[in-house]
């Protein structure tokens, strides 16, 4: 874990041990750069210049000069104005990871505002006065302008914080006063893309999770049907070329080897090519791994960029650009969405397999006493259903520009919303895994006495341990339940040896 962020250069580890409850704090070393480009803004208001957003209005209004009488005002009346958040709130380990993400963008002392502004939201993350900030509003250039506003509200006194409550007395509570907001400081607030990347990085990292469980799953799978390992051979894999692809059958070797019911198959079974969904896994899940390591690149650039407007450059000049276009944080994550959708569809196939007895040679929907007993008949259909929606919210989001602010925002990413839906598509992929995942464990126990390899009784033990065998029907959505908290937690990957997508 790092000790301090240390803007520009902080790794993603970092960003998930934040996003996990981590206090970890800005580097304070950061305050000479901050006041840096703060004095460079108290020159330009002091010899009468004119800076976008400084002491101009916002968007299609910057041709309006304000008078230096009203510039707070004016950065009060556009966190008011802007701060236009529907739907449910974002998480608190978001919440936690925006604010960490935002001081850090300000510390590098590029914003223009002043040492008091990043000060107060670190105080409130570490005493966790948390901003109440709602999911939607977004779309994701001029940065996340709506959502970073009730960020930036609650550090007024103005709005709420969570898990409810009004932001001022949050403050009061902790013990801190509201900011009052200087020339360029609300538009260094609000410019940015730190939700939209917050919110992607929560769905990367859980996109990890779900995809080593996956792997684990796969594997159980590929043995509780007596497939083979000769499709992961890994000269197969060298005359492709892909890293990923590599990867992954190295991970399922190392799962599989040492099974006696693999050797069974060796010795007995005379099907010669087992059906894509096990055979393929390498250049499926690799090229799944390939695209999302590809992201974590994308996004720990993106967490460590200054992305509001105008900057501060180092000699003091203030410049207007376009940093605030969350267009890369748009197609990493409709990246992820993709993956998780081809990462529960593929395991979807599997879940079928395991319960049709003509492709598994096992009792039908792995029922004991089946008729009486429907089994898992209905647990594939749940985990049908889940897939099929995960593969229509993949559609991709950055495509869908919509023009705002009388078409001075004439193209926009859409990448709080493409973020936002990782969340859902995650949980479902995790029960689609965990439901795999109860379904090899049943089947694995129509295999003994034979045993599976060392790595993959360890994982049937970890599921056993908290779903019980199924001897006849019961109520199943609990066993879901518990089988989807291990895919999600990464208790059913815990100690294996996996390919990792952040390292």
């Amino acid at each position: 874990m790092t000790a301090m962020l240390t803007p520009g250069a902080v790794p993603l580890g970092a960003w998930r041990d934040i996003l996990a409850g981590a206090p970890i704090p800005l580097d304070p070393s950061t305050r000479v750069a901050v006041d840096r480009a703060a004095a460079a803004v108290a020159r330009v208001i002091a010899a009468g210049e004119t800076a976008y957003g400084v002491n101009t209005g916002f968007g299609k209004l910057a041709s309006v000069r304000i008078g230096d009488s009203d510039l707070a005002t004016l950065q009060r009346n556009l966190i008011l104005s802007h701060a236009c958040g529907v739907g449910p709130s974002l998480p608190e380990a978001i919440v936690r990871l925006i604010m960490a993400m935002k001081a850090a963008s300000l510390g590098r002392g590029a914003s223009g505002v002043r040492w008091e502004v990043v000060s107060l939201i670190e105080q409130m993350r570490a005493l966790g006065v948390l901003p109440l900030i709602p999911a939607k509003g977004s779309v994701g250039a001029s940065g996340d302008l709506a959502p970073l506003a009730h960020m930036t509200a609650a550090m007024l006194g103005e709005g709420q914080a969570l898990p409810g409550v009004p932001a001022r007395d949050a403050l009061h509570a902790a013990g801190l006063s509201p900011v009052t907001l200087g020339p360029k400081e609300g538009l260094g607030l609000i410019n940015g893309t730190q939700v939209s990347t917050a919110i992607a990085l929560a769905g990367l990292f859980a996109a990890e999770r779900v995809f080593q469980a996956a792997l684990v799953a796969g594997a159980l799978t590929v043995d509780a049907l007596r497939g083979s390992d000769t499709p992961f051979d890994a000269r197969i894999h060298a005359l492709r070329g892909h890293a990923g692809q590599a990867d992954v059958a190295a991970a399922l070797r190392g799962l599989l080897a040492g099974s006696a019911i693999r050797e069974s198959h060796r010795l007995g079974d005379d099907r010669v090519q087992d059906p894509y969904s096990l055979r393929c896994q390498p250049q499926v899940m690799g090229a799944v791994l390939d695209m999302l390591r590809f992201v974590a690149r994308t996004l720990e650039t993106e967490a460590n960029a200054v992305t509001d407007n105008p900057l501060v450059l180092d000699d003091g000049s203030i410049v207007s650009g376009g940093n605030f276009h969350a267009e890369p944080v748009a197609f990493a994550a409709d990246q992820i969405a993709i993956a998780l959708a081809e990462i529960g569809s593929l395991s979807e196939r599997r879940i079928a397999l395991l319960v049709d007895p003509v492709m598994s040679g096992l009792p039908a929907f792995l029922a004991r006493d089946a008729g009486l007993n429907s089994g898992l008949m209905i647990a594939q259909v749940t985990a049908a259903a889940l897939a099929s929606e995960n593969k229509q919210r993949a559609a991709p989001a950055s495509v869908d520009s919509l023009p705002t602010s009388a078409n001075q925002e004439d193209h926009v990413s859409m990448a709080t919303h493409a973020a936002y839906r990782l969340l859902d598509m995650a949980a479902n992929a995790a029960s689609i895994i965990g439901i795999e995942a109860m379904a090899a464990a049943e089947a694995l126990e129509h295999r003994r006495p034979l045993a599976s390899s060392a790595p993959l009784e360890g994982v049937h033990a970890t599921i056993r341990g908290r779903i019980a065998p199924l001897l006849a029907d019961r109520f199943l959505a609990p066993d879901i339940a518990a089988a989807a908290a291990l895919v999600d937690s990464g208790a059913l990957a815990a100690g294996l040896a996996l390919p990792e997508v952040v390292s």
